[in-house]
């Protein structure tokens, strides 16, 4: 068997697993859908399982962690800005910002971070 026919989970780590489940949950709308101990939450983003999992090195990465790609960044970015995140300013060669969203020929990001300051991303394709 190959890895690369398996599925992959993406792995978040948290300080405070349930201050991250509200965030993940109530200001992202995921879907919690199995806990394990009280050290890991399994989420659903769209078809993607993801698993938060309480770690002393939560948000000790300084690059971007997880990405839901979007079908309207600006719309997006305001229902997040509503909710209280804050999105993050890169200088990044090539990418033209207006506001807080990104732009480059074909696509639009924004960053923002959670709770434990996990580096999180929204992505559109034009």
């Amino acid at each position: 068997m190959m890895i690369g026919k398996s599925d992959a989970t993406p792995m978040i780590a948290v300080k405070d697993l349930d201050r991250a489940r509200t965030f993940y949950a109530d200001t992202l709308g995921l879907k919690a859908v199995d806990e394990q101990g009280g050290e890991v939450v399994t989420m659903m983003s769209g078809d993607t399982k993801l698993n938060v999992y309480r770690s002393e090195f939560a948000g000790t990465n300084k690059a971007t962690a997880l990405t839901f790609d979007v079908e309207d960044i600006a719309a997006e970015v305001s229902d997040l800005k509503d909710k209280g995140v804050m999105f993050e300013h890169y200088d990044m060669d090539g990418l033209a910002r207006d506001g807080d969203i990104y732009a480059a020929e074909g696509m639009k990001t924004a960053w923002f971070k959670d709770p434990d300051g996990n580096i999180l991303s929204l992505f559109q394709t034009a």
